[in-house]
């Protein structure tokens, strides 16, 4: 792992959950026909909360949350069959504990609202998942930030700041753990390179492919899996 000049060392939890802190269901085996609780124990929600809280900027917190997505759905691994997952669906097929796209946009919505609901979440507020389609008929789902644009305090009234924040451009991205191996960082990309095709921050700009947005999951489309 590399790790930003901003972000101190953190120990990784290596075993099971003591303290009993929160509880969160996965979902796995494609299109979440399986779910299994997870429980986060008080001392790895601890460490998420000291990652989170060193971000200075929405920049910093979106590497946190990649890094954040990355150790949550590894602590799940300890509990659950999603230790098996493998990054896109070639490689873990047939597998007990695999997800596809539903899979893990499901879960990692999951995810980032426990966040959110704690208000470790400064500069982003979290969306429901959103889809893309890649040559016509396959879907991919992912989980989906906004950035808030949140207004410094120094203001001279609650109504100036009221009126900035309404003129600031929400950025949003997506927060997408599918690509990558179970408990490696998820991918965080703006949202428009994600609809051009963009998968990865390793991929180059030849791997860009034209897709368009789409809203709902439809009969005749086939899983981007």
């Amino acid at each position: 792992v590399i790790w930003p000049k901003w972000l101190p060392m953190l120990p990784l939890a290596g075993v099971l959950p003591v303290n009993a802190g929160e509880a969160v269901s996965v979902c796995y085996n494609y299109g979440c026909p399986a779910q299994a609780e997870v429980i986060y124990a008080d001392e790895q929600l601890a460490q998420v909360q000291t990652l989170l809280a060193a971000a200075r900027t929405a920049a910093d917190e979106r590497q946190a949350l990649s890094l954040a997505v990355g150790w949550l759905l590894g602590w799940a691994g300890q509990q659950t069959p999603v230790s098996a997952d493998r990054g896109g669906n070639t490689a873990d097929n047939g597998v007990e504990g695999r997800m596809d796209c539903i899979d893990h946009s499901t879960t990692t919505t999951r995810l980032l609202r426990l966040l959110e609901a704690r208000g470790w979440l400064r500069f982003h507020r979290v969306l429901e998942p959103v889809s893309r389609v890649r040559y016509l008929f396959q879907v991919h789902y992912s989980a989906q930030i906004e950035e808030t644009g949140a207004v410094e305090p120094a203001v001279d009234s609650a109504a100036q700041a009221k009126r900035a924040n309404a003129e600031v451009e929400a950025a949003r991205y997506v927060v997408d753990s599918w690509f990558r191996d179970n408990g490696q960082p998820a991918v965080v990309i703006a949202l428009q390179d994600w609809f051009a095709g963009r998968d990865d921050h390793d991929r180059g700009d030849d791997e860009l492919r034209p897709t368009t947005a789409v809203h709902g999951r439809g009969q005749d489309q086939t899983i981007e899996r």
